[in-house]
């Protein structure tokens, strides 16, 4: 396959960046997009050019550090998957694909396709856990869980913070990652006694960072494990609860 890359570049957070054009010969429709870029950065090191910046991890869709818009899609056309499960299959011989960071106030570019992501992990910090004492795990089975709960904590659990839904969102709203990582605790026995402290702690770190939500739904649309909007009510009203409980 022959590939144009149309690739947003930015030496750092200060510097004015461009798109730079890329001519690809070689890939293979088997390829991931990551390893599209590994390719085109082994030619730009071949030839003493300084490689294009971008993240990855574990490469199984797993961590979400590979986060990017291609073609003005968050992780790229395909629903339900994230860049690194994006096959050069997807695409035709001969097309040109635009390749940017990650487009969000709160998410400010570090170099090339990198991003900092730091604020999810504040909004994690302020609240994204369980109080316990110290001492052994109890027995899975110890505190018993109705099906029901245990089934929507677990969709909610699948959200791998990796951005795309405030990459998405016309508003940079952070609610899906929020309400997900909010609602697999809310929805367990042992999350209730923090519930309203919770949820407060993480809301209102959660909007000193990002944009307010106003039900676009390109959050699900781009979610890579296709959290619910659900969620989001879910979180609304927790919201409103704790806050009359203050």
């Amino acid at each position: 396959m022959k590939l144009t890359l149309k690739v947003w570049r930015q030496t750092s957070p200060e510097a004015r960046g461009d798109f730079v054009i890329y001519t690809v010969d070689g890939a293979n429709e088997e390829m991931s997009f990551p390893e599209l870029l590994d390719l085109l950065n082994e030619r730009l090191t071949a030839e003493s050019s300084d490689p294009i910046a971008f993240e990855s991890d574990c490469r199984e869709g797993i961590c979400g550090a590979c986060g990017l818009m291609i073609n003005g899609q968050a992780h790229g056309p395909q629903r339900g998957t994230t860049t690194c499960q994006l096959h050069l299959r997807t695409f035709n011989d001969g097309d040109e694909i635009v390749v940017e960071p990650f487009r969000s106030a709160g998410f400010p570019i570090v170099k090339d396709l990198v991003v900092d992501r730091s604020p999810l992990d504040r909004i994690i910090q302020s609240g994204g856990y369980i109080t316990a004492p110290t001492g052994s795990a109890p027995d899975a089975n110890l505190i018993p869980v109705p099906k029901d709960d245990a089934d929507r904590a677990m969709d909610a659990a699948a959200c791998i913070g990796c951005g795309a839904c405030i990459a998405a969102c016309p508003n940079g709203a952070g609610q899906l990652f929020t309400a997900a990582k909010l609602a697999h605790l809310n929805l367990l026995p042992q999350g209730q006694p923090e519930r309203p402290k919770r949820t407060l702690a993480m809301v209102e770190t959660m909007e000193a960072y990002f944009g307010s939500c106003t039900n676009h739904g390109e959050c699900t649309a781009a979610c890579p494990k296709e959290i619910s909007l659900d969620f989001i009510a879910m979180l609304n009203h927790d919201y409103r609860r704790a806050r009359r409980s203050r």
